[in-house]
Protein backbone atom coordinates (compact mmCIF):
# COMPACT_ATOMS: atom_id res chain seq x y z
CA UNK A 1 0.00 0.00 0.00
CA UNK A 2 3.12 2.01 0.82
CA UNK A 3 4.82 2.16 -2.63
CA UNK A 4 1.24 2.26 -4.19
CA UNK A 5 1.00 5.48 -2.48
CA UNK A 6 4.60 6.66 -3.53
CA UNK A 7 3.95 5.70 -7.37
CA UNK A 8 0.48 8.04 -6.62
CA UNK A 9 2.00 10.68 -4.74
CA UNK A 10 4.67 11.05 -7.36
CA UNK A 11 3.08 10.85 -10.70
CA UNK A 12 0.70 13.89 -9.22
CA UNK A 13 3.91 15.46 -8.00
CA UNK A 14 5.65 15.34 -11.86
CA UNK A 15 1.67 16.70 -13.09
CA UNK A 16 2.26 19.86 -10.75
CA UNK A 17 5.64 20.74 -12.09
CA UNK A 18 4.36 20.52 -15.46
CA UNK A 19 1.74 22.60 -14.72
CA UNK A 20 4.07 25.32 -13.03
CA UNK A 21 6.52 25.31 -15.65
CA UNK A 22 3.78 26.54 -18.36
CA UNK A 23 2.93 28.72 -15.82
CA UNK A 24 6.03 30.43 -15.48
CA UNK A 25 6.49 30.63 -19.24
CA UNK A 26 3.41 32.24 -19.45
CA UNK A 27 4.66 34.89 -16.73
CA UNK A 28 7.22 35.70 -18.82
CA UNK A 29 4.58 36.67 -21.56
CA UNK A 30 2.67 38.82 -19.25
CA UNK A 31 3.09 42.71 -19.18
CA UNK A 32 0.02 43.87 -19.12
CA UNK A 33 -3.68 43.91 -18.27
CA UNK A 34 -4.39 42.44 -22.01
CA UNK A 35 -1.77 39.66 -21.83
CA UNK A 36 -2.88 38.86 -18.21
CA UNK A 37 -6.85 39.02 -18.60
CA UNK A 38 -7.28 37.61 -21.97
CA UNK A 39 -4.08 36.76 -23.60
CA UNK A 40 -3.72 39.48 -25.80
CA UNK A 41 -6.19 37.78 -27.83
CA UNK A 42 -3.73 35.49 -29.67
CA UNK A 43 -5.46 31.99 -28.53
CA UNK A 44 -5.36 29.43 -31.76
CA UNK A 45 -8.44 27.12 -32.13
CA UNK A 46 -7.59 24.40 -29.93
CA UNK A 47 -6.48 26.01 -26.89
CA UNK A 48 -9.35 28.41 -27.20
CA UNK A 49 -11.54 25.11 -27.73
CA UNK A 50 -10.06 23.06 -24.83
CA UNK A 51 -9.92 25.41 -22.43
CA UNK A 52 -13.49 26.66 -23.21
CA UNK A 53 -14.34 23.07 -22.22
CA UNK A 54 -11.77 22.41 -19.79
CA UNK A 55 -12.93 25.88 -17.74
CA UNK A 56 -16.96 24.47 -18.80
CA UNK A 57 -16.61 21.48 -16.97
CA UNK A 58 -14.29 21.33 -14.02
CA UNK A 59 -14.48 18.69 -11.08
CA UNK A 60 -18.09 17.94 -11.81
CA UNK A 61 -17.47 15.79 -15.12
CA UNK A 62 -15.50 13.34 -13.30
CA UNK A 63 -17.05 13.64 -9.56
CA UNK A 64 -20.53 15.24 -9.78
CA UNK A 65 -21.73 13.69 -13.50
CA UNK A 66 -20.78 10.70 -12.07
CA UNK A 67 -21.93 10.36 -8.47
CA UNK A 68 -25.55 11.84 -10.43
CA UNK A 69 -25.50 8.34 -12.99
CA UNK A 70 -24.07 6.20 -10.78
CA UNK A 71 -27.34 7.22 -8.50
CA UNK A 72 -29.74 7.17 -11.23
CA UNK A 73 -28.57 5.37 -14.45
CA UNK A 74 -29.87 6.44 -17.74
CA UNK A 75 -32.05 9.28 -16.59
CA UNK A 76 -28.71 11.01 -16.23
CA UNK A 77 -28.67 11.41 -20.17
CA UNK A 78 -31.48 14.09 -19.34
CA UNK A 79 -28.78 16.35 -18.12
CA UNK A 80 -26.20 15.35 -20.57
CA UNK A 81 -28.13 15.88 -23.91
CA UNK A 82 -29.14 19.38 -22.48
CA UNK A 83 -25.02 20.26 -21.91
CA UNK A 84 -24.38 18.79 -24.99
CA UNK A 85 -26.62 21.32 -27.03
CA UNK A 86 -26.07 24.34 -25.04
CA UNK A 87 -22.53 23.90 -25.17
CA UNK A 88 -23.04 23.72 -29.27
CA UNK A 89 -25.69 26.60 -29.32
CA UNK A 90 -23.45 28.77 -27.39
CA UNK A 91 -20.35 28.49 -29.63
CA UNK A 92 -22.72 28.94 -32.44
CA UNK A 93 -25.15 32.09 -31.67
CA UNK A 94 -22.38 33.75 -29.16
CA UNK A 95 -19.08 33.14 -30.27
CA UNK A 96 -18.06 35.18 -33.15
CA UNK A 97 -21.23 38.18 -32.33
CA UNK A 98 -19.46 38.47 -28.58
CA UNK A 99 -15.51 38.89 -29.85
CA UNK A 100 -16.58 41.17 -32.45
CA UNK A 101 -18.29 43.27 -30.65
CA UNK A 102 -16.08 43.07 -28.08
CA UNK A 103 -13.49 44.75 -30.38
CA UNK A 104 -15.91 47.45 -31.64
CA UNK A 105 -16.61 48.16 -28.01
CA UNK A 106 -13.19 50.19 -27.96
CA UNK A 107 -11.75 46.60 -26.96
CA UNK A 108 -13.20 45.82 -23.87
CA UNK A 109 -11.71 42.99 -21.60
CA UNK A 110 -13.91 41.65 -19.44
CA UNK A 111 -18.05 40.94 -19.87
CA UNK A 112 -18.89 43.39 -17.26
CA UNK A 113 -16.82 46.10 -19.41
CA UNK A 114 -18.21 45.09 -22.73
CA UNK A 115 -21.61 45.36 -21.43
CA UNK A 116 -20.91 48.99 -20.22
CA UNK A 117 -19.38 50.07 -23.41
CA UNK A 118 -22.46 48.56 -25.04
CA UNK A 119 -25.15 50.76 -23.44
CA UNK A 120 -22.70 54.06 -23.03
CA UNK A 121 -23.29 53.32 -19.52
CA UNK A 122 -21.45 56.65 -17.85
CA UNK A 123 -23.38 55.86 -14.62
CA UNK A 124 -20.56 52.80 -13.95
CA UNK A 125 -23.98 51.08 -12.66
CA UNK A 126 -24.36 48.16 -15.01
CA UNK A 127 -20.51 47.60 -14.80
CA UNK A 128 -20.27 47.39 -11.38
CA UNK A 129 -23.63 45.36 -10.81
CA UNK A 130 -22.06 42.68 -13.82
CA UNK A 131 -19.05 42.64 -11.32
CA UNK A 132 -20.82 42.18 -7.90
CA UNK A 133 -22.49 39.21 -9.77
CA UNK A 134 -19.50 37.61 -11.38
CA UNK A 135 -17.91 37.94 -7.51
CA UNK A 136 -20.82 36.86 -5.86
CA UNK A 137 -21.87 33.51 -7.84
CA UNK A 138 -18.23 32.66 -8.46
CA UNK A 139 -17.57 31.86 -4.95
CA UNK A 140 -19.75 29.35 -4.75
CA UNK A 141 -18.18 28.21 -8.09
CA UNK A 142 -15.13 28.09 -7.11
CA UNK A 143 -15.97 26.84 -3.98
CA UNK A 144 -17.20 23.67 -5.76
CA UNK A 145 -13.77 22.97 -7.24
CA UNK A 146 -12.02 23.06 -3.62
CA UNK A 147 -14.29 20.79 -2.50
CA UNK A 148 -13.68 18.31 -5.48
CA UNK A 149 -10.04 18.95 -4.68
CA UNK A 150 -10.59 18.30 -1.17
CA UNK A 151 -12.37 14.76 -2.04
CA UNK A 152 -9.56 13.77 -3.98
CA UNK A 153 -6.89 13.80 -1.76
CA UNK A 154 -8.99 12.95 0.96
CA UNK A 155 -9.36 9.64 -1.31
CA UNK A 156 -6.21 9.34 -2.82
CA UNK A 157 -4.14 10.21 0.41
CA UNK A 158 -6.21 9.91 3.09
CA UNK A 159 -5.74 13.31 4.29
CA UNK A 160 -7.95 14.94 6.53
CA UNK A 161 -10.38 16.42 4.48
CA UNK A 162 -9.83 20.33 5.72
CA UNK A 163 -5.93 19.89 5.00
CA UNK A 164 -6.70 18.23 1.79
CA UNK A 165 -9.10 21.37 0.04
CA UNK A 166 -6.04 24.06 1.62
CA UNK A 167 -3.44 21.74 -0.43
CA UNK A 168 -5.40 21.96 -3.41
CA UNK A 169 -6.12 25.51 -3.11
CA UNK A 170 -2.63 26.28 -2.71
CA UNK A 171 -1.97 24.24 -6.31
CA UNK A 172 -4.69 26.65 -8.05
CA UNK A 173 -3.73 29.52 -7.09
CA UNK A 174 0.28 28.83 -7.47
CA UNK A 175 -0.04 29.24 -11.17
CA UNK A 176 -3.16 31.37 -11.35
CA UNK A 177 -1.33 34.18 -9.62
CA UNK A 178 1.65 34.32 -12.18
CA UNK A 179 0.89 33.42 -15.20
CA UNK A 180 -2.58 34.98 -15.73
CA UNK A 181 -4.87 33.92 -19.05
CA UNK A 182 -2.25 32.33 -21.37
CA UNK A 183 -1.34 29.76 -18.54
CA UNK A 184 -4.56 28.95 -17.42
CA UNK A 185 -5.41 28.28 -21.11
CA UNK A 186 -2.54 26.66 -21.96
CA UNK A 187 -2.54 24.89 -18.63
CA UNK A 188 -6.25 23.90 -19.82
CA UNK A 189 -5.19 22.02 -23.36
CA UNK A 190 -3.15 19.74 -21.51
CA UNK A 191 -6.14 19.37 -18.85
CA UNK A 192 -8.65 19.22 -21.50
CA UNK A 193 -7.12 16.44 -23.06
CA UNK A 194 -6.03 14.25 -20.22
CA UNK A 195 -9.79 14.51 -18.84
CA UNK A 196 -11.12 13.36 -22.26
CA UNK A 197 -8.88 10.38 -21.96
CA UNK A 198 -9.47 9.15 -18.61
CA UNK A 199 -12.96 9.58 -19.08
CA UNK A 200 -12.54 6.95 -21.91
CA UNK A 201 -10.19 4.97 -20.78
CA UNK A 202 -11.41 4.08 -17.57
CA UNK A 203 -14.78 2.81 -18.01
CA UNK A 204 -13.69 1.01 -20.84
CA UNK A 205 -10.99 -1.12 -18.60
CA UNK A 206 -13.59 -1.94 -16.39
CA UNK A 207 -16.70 -2.62 -18.38
CA UNK A 208 -16.35 -6.51 -18.55
CA UNK A 209 -18.60 -8.19 -21.02
CA UNK A 210 -19.62 -5.15 -23.07
CA UNK A 211 -22.53 -3.23 -23.32
CA UNK A 212 -25.44 -6.37 -23.43
CA UNK A 213 -23.78 -7.67 -19.97
CA UNK A 214 -24.12 -4.14 -18.40
CA UNK A 215 -27.49 -3.55 -19.41
CA UNK A 216 -28.30 -6.91 -18.09
CA UNK A 217 -26.14 -6.20 -14.69
CA UNK A 218 -28.05 -3.17 -14.61
CA UNK A 219 -31.63 -4.54 -15.03
CA UNK A 220 -30.84 -7.28 -12.27
CA UNK A 221 -29.77 -3.89 -9.77
CA UNK A 222 -32.34 -2.21 -10.72
CA UNK A 223 -34.48 -1.89 -13.99
CA UNK A 224 -35.56 1.28 -13.62
CA UNK A 225 -31.40 2.42 -14.30
CA UNK A 226 -32.43 1.64 -18.19
CA UNK A 227 -35.32 4.07 -18.79
CA UNK A 228 -35.19 7.67 -19.53
CA UNK A 229 -38.50 8.13 -18.79
CA UNK A 230 -38.77 6.95 -14.93
CA UNK A 231 -36.88 7.18 -11.68
CA UNK A 232 -35.16 5.12 -9.42
CA UNK A 233 -38.86 3.91 -7.54
CA UNK A 234 -40.41 3.28 -11.03
CA UNK A 235 -42.39 6.47 -11.05
CA UNK A 236 -42.92 8.55 -14.19
CA UNK A 237 -40.34 11.44 -14.24
CA UNK A 238 -42.47 14.76 -14.07
CA UNK A 239 -42.08 17.21 -16.46
CA UNK A 240 -40.75 19.50 -14.11
CA UNK A 241 -37.60 16.71 -13.45
CA UNK A 242 -36.89 16.21 -16.92
CA UNK A 243 -36.88 20.38 -17.70
CA UNK A 244 -34.67 21.05 -14.79
CA UNK A 245 -32.19 18.57 -16.31
CA UNK A 246 -32.27 19.43 -19.86
CA UNK A 247 -32.14 23.68 -18.78
CA UNK A 248 -28.76 23.39 -17.44
CA UNK A 249 -27.62 23.75 -21.12
CA UNK A 250 -29.52 27.23 -21.10
CA UNK A 251 -26.58 28.56 -18.11
CA UNK A 252 -23.95 28.17 -21.70
CA UNK A 253 -24.74 31.50 -22.38
CA UNK A 254 -24.03 33.62 -19.44
CA UNK A 255 -20.72 32.20 -18.18
CA UNK A 256 -18.23 34.70 -17.93
CA UNK A 257 -14.82 31.91 -17.72
CA UNK A 258 -16.45 30.58 -21.11
CA UNK A 259 -17.14 33.52 -22.60
CA UNK A 260 -13.87 35.27 -21.87
CA UNK A 261 -12.24 32.33 -24.60
CA UNK A 262 -14.30 33.82 -27.27
CA UNK A 263 -12.75 37.12 -26.37
CA UNK A 264 -9.37 35.88 -26.52
CA UNK A 265 -9.02 33.73 -29.94
CA UNK A 266 -6.68 35.02 -32.39
CA UNK A 267 -9.60 35.54 -35.06
CA UNK A 268 -13.09 34.53 -35.81
CA UNK A 269 -12.19 32.07 -38.10
CA UNK A 270 -10.69 30.17 -35.29
CA UNK A 271 -13.90 30.13 -33.45
CA UNK A 272 -15.34 28.21 -36.38
CA UNK A 273 -12.62 25.75 -35.94
CA UNK A 274 -12.51 25.91 -32.55
CA UNK A 275 -16.84 25.33 -32.19
CA UNK A 276 -16.03 21.92 -33.75
CA UNK A 277 -13.14 20.81 -31.64
CA UNK A 278 -14.87 21.74 -28.53
CA UNK A 279 -18.24 20.32 -29.46
CA UNK A 280 -16.27 16.61 -30.31
CA UNK A 281 -14.99 17.10 -26.78
CA UNK A 282 -18.05 17.52 -25.46
CA UNK A 283 -19.50 14.19 -26.87
CA UNK A 284 -16.58 12.23 -25.47
CA UNK A 285 -16.17 13.90 -22.50
CA UNK A 286 -19.93 13.60 -21.25
CA UNK A 287 -20.46 10.69 -22.18
CA UNK A 288 -17.69 8.99 -20.88
CA UNK A 289 -18.67 10.97 -17.47
CA UNK A 290 -22.44 9.45 -17.59
CA UNK A 291 -20.43 5.75 -18.51
CA UNK A 292 -17.92 6.18 -15.69
CA UNK A 293 -20.91 6.66 -12.96
CA UNK A 294 -22.89 3.33 -14.95
CA UNK A 295 -20.23 1.15 -14.96
CA UNK A 296 -19.11 1.85 -11.59
CA UNK A 297 -22.03 1.06 -10.19
CA UNK A 298 -22.24 -2.36 -11.98
CA UNK A 299 -18.53 -2.86 -10.52
CA UNK A 300 -18.74 -2.12 -6.90
CA UNK A 301 -21.60 -3.95 -7.10
CA UNK A 302 -20.11 -7.35 -8.94
CA UNK A 303 -16.72 -6.91 -8.04
CA UNK A 304 -16.68 -5.36 -5.33
CA UNK A 305 -19.80 -6.17 -3.16
CA UNK A 306 -20.09 -3.25 -1.69
CA UNK A 307 -21.91 0.49 -1.77
CA UNK A 308 -20.05 3.71 -2.07
CA UNK A 309 -21.31 5.95 0.60
CA UNK A 310 -20.39 9.24 -1.83
CA UNK A 311 -21.48 8.48 -5.45
CA UNK A 312 -19.27 11.65 -6.23
CA UNK A 313 -16.13 9.52 -5.63
CA UNK A 314 -16.61 6.61 -8.19
CA UNK A 315 -14.28 7.31 -10.41
CA UNK A 316 -11.42 7.33 -8.07
CA UNK A 317 -12.82 3.87 -6.90
CA UNK A 318 -12.63 2.59 -10.39
CA UNK A 319 -9.54 3.86 -10.40
CA UNK A 320 -7.93 2.53 -7.53
CA UNK A 321 -9.34 -1.00 -8.15
CA UNK A 322 -8.64 -1.62 -11.63
CA UNK A 323 -5.07 0.14 -12.57
CA UNK A 324 -1.56 -0.50 -11.47
CA UNK A 325 -0.58 2.36 -9.20
CA UNK A 326 1.17 4.57 -11.72
CA UNK A 327 -1.53 4.57 -14.66
CA UNK A 328 -3.93 5.12 -11.28
CA UNK A 329 -2.26 8.07 -11.07
CA UNK A 330 -1.71 9.48 -14.03
CA UNK A 331 -6.03 8.64 -14.07
CA UNK A 332 -6.05 10.57 -10.89
CA UNK A 333 -4.53 13.89 -11.93
CA UNK A 334 -7.38 13.65 -14.65
CA UNK A 335 -9.26 14.99 -11.58
CA UNK A 336 -6.83 17.80 -10.26
CA UNK A 337 -6.54 18.74 -13.97
CA UNK A 338 -10.51 19.30 -14.01
CA UNK A 339 -10.67 20.97 -10.81
CA UNK A 340 -7.79 23.42 -11.79
CA UNK A 341 -9.10 23.97 -15.33
CA UNK A 342 -12.14 26.05 -13.90
CA UNK A 343 -11.33 26.91 -10.40
CA UNK A 344 -8.13 28.91 -12.49
CA UNK A 345 -10.61 30.15 -15.24
CA UNK A 346 -13.11 31.57 -12.39
CA UNK A 347 -10.53 33.15 -10.11
CA UNK A 348 -8.88 34.83 -12.85
CA UNK A 349 -12.38 36.51 -14.02
CA UNK A 350 -13.08 36.54 -10.10
CA UNK A 351 -10.11 38.93 -10.04
CA UNK A 352 -10.40 41.02 -13.50
CA UNK A 353 -14.02 41.95 -12.07
CA UNK A 354 -12.10 43.39 -8.77
CA UNK A 355 -9.37 45.39 -10.46
CA UNK A 356 -11.08 46.11 -14.04
CA UNK A 357 -14.57 46.64 -13.10
CA UNK A 358 -14.70 47.74 -9.30
CA UNK A 359 -11.01 49.03 -8.48
CA UNK A 360 -10.00 50.92 -11.81
CA UNK A 361 -13.72 51.96 -12.26
CA UNK A 362 -14.93 53.36 -9.24
CA UNK A 363 -11.83 53.78 -6.83
CA UNK A 364 -8.83 54.71 -9.04
CA UNK A 365 -9.87 55.16 -12.36
CA UNK A 366 -6.41 56.75 -12.84
CA UNK A 367 -4.71 53.66 -12.11
CA UNK A 368 -1.77 51.76 -14.38
CA UNK A 369 -1.90 48.69 -16.15
CA UNK A 370 1.05 47.75 -13.79
CA UNK A 371 -1.75 48.88 -10.67
CA UNK A 372 -4.41 47.09 -12.01
CA UNK A 373 -2.26 43.79 -12.96
CA UNK A 374 -0.98 44.03 -9.20
CA UNK A 375 -4.51 44.52 -7.84
CA UNK A 376 -5.70 41.63 -10.24
CA UNK A 377 -2.99 39.17 -8.69
CA UNK A 378 -3.67 39.89 -4.84
CA UNK A 379 -7.58 39.64 -6.19
CA UNK A 380 -6.45 36.12 -6.80
CA UNK A 381 -5.58 35.50 -3.41
CA UNK A 382 -8.18 36.96 -1.78
CA UNK A 383 -10.68 35.36 -3.56
CA UNK A 384 -9.20 31.81 -3.27
CA UNK A 385 -9.05 32.43 0.75
CA UNK A 386 -13.16 33.57 0.72
CA UNK A 387 -13.85 30.19 -1.79
CA UNK A 388 -11.51 28.19 0.98
CA UNK A 389 -14.02 29.46 3.49
CA UNK A 390 -17.02 27.97 1.91
CA UNK A 391 -15.04 24.85 1.06
CA UNK A 392 -14.67 23.71 4.56
CA UNK A 393 -17.89 21.96 5.01
CA UNK A 394 -16.59 18.02 4.41
CA UNK A 395 -20.39 17.15 3.29
CA UNK A 396 -20.54 19.64 0.40
CA UNK A 397 -21.96 18.65 -2.51
CA UNK A 398 -19.92 19.10 -5.92
CA UNK A 399 -23.37 19.32 -7.77
CA UNK A 400 -24.88 21.50 -5.79
CA UNK A 401 -22.39 24.73 -5.63
CA UNK A 402 -22.14 23.92 -9.19
CA UNK A 403 -25.67 23.79 -10.15
CA UNK A 404 -26.37 26.73 -8.07
CA UNK A 405 -23.55 29.60 -9.61
CA UNK A 406 -24.46 27.69 -13.18
CA UNK A 407 -28.21 29.42 -12.82
CA UNK A 408 -26.95 32.27 -11.16
CA UNK A 409 -24.38 33.46 -14.35
CA UNK A 410 -27.12 31.21 -16.84
CA UNK A 411 -29.68 33.77 -15.72
CA UNK A 412 -28.24 37.41 -14.70
CA UNK A 413 -26.30 37.62 -17.89
CA UNK A 414 -27.00 35.28 -20.40
CA UNK A 415 -30.06 36.68 -21.74
CA UNK A 416 -28.78 40.29 -21.61
CA UNK A 417 -25.86 39.05 -23.39
CA UNK A 418 -27.49 37.46 -26.28
CA UNK A 419 -30.29 40.26 -26.49
CA UNK A 420 -27.24 43.05 -26.41
CA UNK A 421 -25.52 41.16 -29.40
CA UNK A 422 -28.87 40.56 -30.93
CA UNK A 423 -31.60 43.56 -30.69
CA UNK A 424 -30.35 47.15 -31.78
CA UNK A 425 -33.45 48.12 -30.28
CA UNK A 426 -32.44 47.25 -26.46
CA UNK A 427 -30.88 49.84 -23.80
CA UNK A 428 -28.73 50.47 -20.93
CA UNK A 429 -32.18 50.00 -18.65
CA UNK A 430 -33.40 46.98 -20.33
CA UNK A 431 -29.58 45.75 -19.50
CA UNK A 432 -29.74 46.98 -15.91
CA UNK A 433 -33.47 45.54 -15.24
CA UNK A 434 -32.17 41.72 -16.90
CA UNK A 435 -29.25 41.90 -14.62
CA UNK A 436 -30.91 42.60 -11.50
CA UNK A 437 -34.15 40.28 -12.31
CA UNK A 438 -32.03 37.08 -13.65
CA UNK A 439 -29.35 37.30 -10.36
CA UNK A 440 -32.15 37.92 -7.54
CA UNK A 441 -34.37 35.51 -9.21
CA UNK A 442 -32.03 33.22 -8.71
CA UNK A 443 -31.57 33.93 -4.91
CA UNK A 444 -34.75 34.15 -4.10
CA UNK A 445 -36.52 30.77 -6.19
CA UNK A 446 -33.44 28.67 -4.50
CA UNK A 447 -35.17 29.02 -1.20
CA UNK A 448 -38.55 28.06 -2.27
CA UNK A 449 -39.62 24.72 -2.30
CA UNK A 450 -42.82 22.57 -3.23
CA UNK A 451 -44.91 22.51 -6.80
CA UNK A 452 -43.38 24.68 -9.64
CA UNK A 453 -40.83 25.94 -7.17
CA UNK A 454 -39.24 22.38 -7.50
CA UNK A 455 -38.14 23.78 -11.01
CA UNK A 456 -34.49 24.33 -11.49
CA UNK A 457 -33.88 27.54 -10.63
CA UNK A 458 -32.47 28.89 -14.24
CA UNK A 459 -35.95 28.59 -16.02
CA UNK A 460 -37.58 31.12 -14.05
CA UNK A 461 -34.62 33.25 -13.88
CA UNK A 462 -33.93 33.48 -17.60
CA UNK A 463 -37.36 33.63 -18.55
CA UNK A 464 -38.14 36.47 -15.81
CA UNK A 465 -34.69 38.20 -16.80
CA UNK A 466 -35.45 38.32 -20.88
CA UNK A 467 -39.24 39.69 -20.00
CA UNK A 468 -37.43 42.19 -18.12
CA UNK A 469 -35.45 43.43 -20.97
CA UNK A 470 -37.91 43.34 -23.79
CA UNK A 471 -40.28 44.95 -21.29
CA UNK A 472 -38.30 47.77 -19.84
CA UNK A 473 -36.77 48.27 -23.40
CA UNK A 474 -39.98 49.06 -25.54
CA UNK A 475 -41.40 51.30 -22.37
CA UNK A 476 -38.38 53.26 -21.89
CA UNK A 477 -36.94 55.74 -24.18
CA UNK A 478 -34.86 54.23 -27.33
CA UNK A 479 -30.89 54.13 -27.28
CA UNK A 480 -29.15 57.03 -28.01
CA UNK A 481 -27.49 57.98 -31.42
CA UNK A 482 -23.93 56.74 -29.91
CA UNK A 483 -25.26 53.22 -28.96
CA UNK A 484 -26.99 52.34 -32.31
CA UNK A 485 -24.07 53.71 -34.20
CA UNK A 486 -21.95 51.70 -32.63
CA UNK A 487 -24.08 48.62 -33.15
CA UNK A 488 -24.28 49.39 -36.95
CA UNK A 489 -20.63 49.44 -37.14
CA UNK A 490 -20.22 46.02 -35.06
CA UNK A 491 -22.98 44.46 -37.56
CA UNK A 492 -20.44 45.83 -40.68
CA UNK A 493 -17.42 44.58 -38.81
CA UNK A 494 -19.05 40.86 -38.63
CA UNK A 495 -19.16 40.80 -42.69
CA UNK A 496 -15.44 42.14 -42.70
CA UNK A 497 -13.05 40.53 -39.76
CA UNK A 498 -11.63 37.21 -40.36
Amino acid sequence: MADNTFAIVSTFLVYLVVMLLIGYYAYKRTSDTSDYFLGGRTLGPWPAALSAGASDMSGWLLLGLPGYAYAAGMESLWLAGGLLIGSWANWLITAKRLRTYSITADDALTLPEFIARRFNDKTKLLQTLSAFFILMFFLFYTSSGLVAGGKLFETVFGLDYIYAVIIGAICIVSYTLFGGFLAVSWTDLVQGLLMSAALVIVPIVAMQGGFDQLSTNLENINPELLTLWNGMDGEPLSWIAIISLVAWGLGYFGQPHILARFLATRTNKDLTKARRIAVSWTIISIFGSVMVGIVGLVFVQNQVGMQVADGEKIFMVLVNAVFHPIPAGILLAAILAAIMSTADSQLLVSSSALAEDFYKQLLRPQASSKEVLMVGRIGVILLALLALYFAMDPDSSVLSLVSYAWAGFGAAFGPVLILSIYWKRMNGKGALAGLLVGGITIVVWKQLTGGIFEVYEIVPGIIFASAAIVITSLVTAPPEKAVTDKFEEFERNLKTFK
